[in-house]
């Protein structure tokens, strides 16, 4: 076991006492391979105690969420929207869109999260996929100039829609999937195509939640 399994096991152990990651590559952007967490650790239910942690404080990191699985794969397949442009992507978690991003030839990436375990995650993943990528770990503190934001499910509270604009602000052109939102009210943001997805390892989510959609600000 390698020092960076070793330090990402530990992080995952302050939630989930006996958890642990394994490398693993997401179904939905299988060239992309992921330290992710492991479901053969949980041979029975989660105790009370164990239950408390995971909702206090989950390791998001630790999953490959569908949208995210999603979006990598479009932009690896239509690798044209990032090659040599300089891009931010908010709310990291596993790194999994930034990894893409570095694969599709983006000439600079910066993974934004605010959880220091992300952060820890997206270099361990980096590493694994052999790319670069920066972090970040404030949304206004990020350094320099951006061509492409990209983001991944960060609207699941409806006091975060006030990213839409900022995203816009940020950079001239925006990559977003969602998965919970169906219409953004924002005709700036258009629908480029919807497909399915999973989380991985598969949390058994309510269908509705598997069905992606992204969208795109085209900028100048």
């Amino acid at each position: 076991m390698t020092k960076t399994h070793d330090d990402l096991n530990a992080r995952m152990g302050r939630t989930l006492s006996r958890g642990r990651v394994a490398a693993n590559r997401p179904a939905a952007c299988p060239s992309i391979e992921l330290f992710l967490f492991d479901p053969a650790v949980l041979e029975g239910p989660l105790s009370h105690d164990e239950a408390q942690a995971v909702v206090a404080e989950p390791a998001y990191w630790s999953f490959c969420w569908a949208s995210g699985q999603i979006l990598s794969q479009y932009i690896l397949d239509n690798p044209a929207l990032v090659a040599g442009k300089r891009v931010v992507d908010f709310g990291a978690g596993s790194g999994v869109v930034a990894i893409a991003c570095a694969l599709a030839g983006a000439a600079e990436v910066v993974a934004c999260d605010i959880d220091g375990d992300a952060l820890a995650a997206v270099v361990a993943n980096a590493r694994l996929n052999q790319v670069e990528v920066k972090c970040c770990d404030n949304w206004d503190a990020r350094a320099g100039e951006f061509d492409l934001v990209t983001a991944a499910d960060v609207l699941y509270d409806p006091d975060n829609r006030p990213l839409l604009d900022s995203f816009c602000r940020a950079a001239p052109s925006v990559l977003l999937a969602d998965s919970r939102v169906r219409d953004l009210g924002d005709e700036r943001y258009q629908l480029q195509t919807v497909k399915e997805g999973r989380t991985w390892p598969d949390l058994h989510e309510f269908e509705e939640f598997n069905r992606v959609r992204i969208y795109r600000v085209s900028g100048s």
